[in-house]
């Protein structure tokens, strides 16, 4: 599904991103994972071209993103839910729904689908994104980003700052996606019992490099004390 070869990132004369090589399975719920700093929310800004490459190369299937605008990018098939959520505090929960849909391939209308993971956003369509709590902006960051009908989505740290009941709904619905809906899926988790529960697939950065990767039962004590552990 995503191909990233040899990439390479800078912040001015920082090297943030090292010869990064990794591959994310098509159809799998793949984690990220990483200290602070290590240049994970770096990575996925790269792949969305929010932020330029040095050099390497990112292949979305055949297509080599590197190569797109961001609003190409989109409509290619890819959802993603920043860091932080960044809702429209000021416009409804509607308007923030329909501002995804203009990067939508196709139909215009928030799909039905939206409503029936998010019940919540049904009731309070009207209300605006800065008076919701923390977990229903969270709820309305990854409705948005589904309206696209994306075949990959990708989230950066959907549970920070999430009450414990919504993080096991927001589980949950990834879960759902994943299995049910054979939506291919890259999160960016500092959470391992979330991370354990929803992903196929791992891999570790440290200082901008892919370190470990594989399969998520193979994430053993040893990975977690050398990268993981604070």
């Amino acid at each position: 599904m995503l191909r990233i070869n040899n990439l390479n990132q800078y912040y001015g004369q920082s090297h943030t991103l090292w010869d990064l090589t990794v591959d994310i399975e098509k159809g799998a719920c793949t984690v990220l994972m990483g200290r602070n700093g290590v240049g994970k929310t770096t990575l996925l800004q790269s792949i969305m071209g929010l932020l330029p490459i040095r050099s390497g190369s990112i292949m979305y299937g055949e297509t080599e993103l590197t190569k797109q605008i961001v609003e190409l990018r989109s409509r290619s098939g890819i959802g993603y839910v920043p860091q932080g959520r960044q809702v429209f505090p000021l416009l409804t929960v509607e308007e923030n729904l329909r501002i995804g849909l203009c990067a939508a391939r196709g139909n215009k209308d928030i799909p039905e689908l939206i409503y029936q993971l998010f019940p919540v956003l049904k009731e309070m369509l009207g209300r605006r994104g800065g008076d919701l709590s923390g977990g229903q902006q969270q709820q309305l960051a990854i409705g948005r980003a589904l309206v696209l009908n994306p075949e990959f989505l990708i989230l950066d740290e959907p549970t920070e700052g999430i009450q414990p009941n919504i993080v096991q709904e927001i589980g949950q619905i990834i879960r759902r996606l994943n299995k049910e809906f054979g939506m291919t899926v890259l999160i960016v988790e500092q959470k391992l019992p979330f991370a354990r529960l929803v992903a196929d697939n791992f891999f570790i950065m440290d200082r901008g490099r892919c370190v470990e990767q594989g399969k998520i039962d193979q994430l053993n004590d040893k990975m977690v004390k050398e990268y993981l552990t604070v």
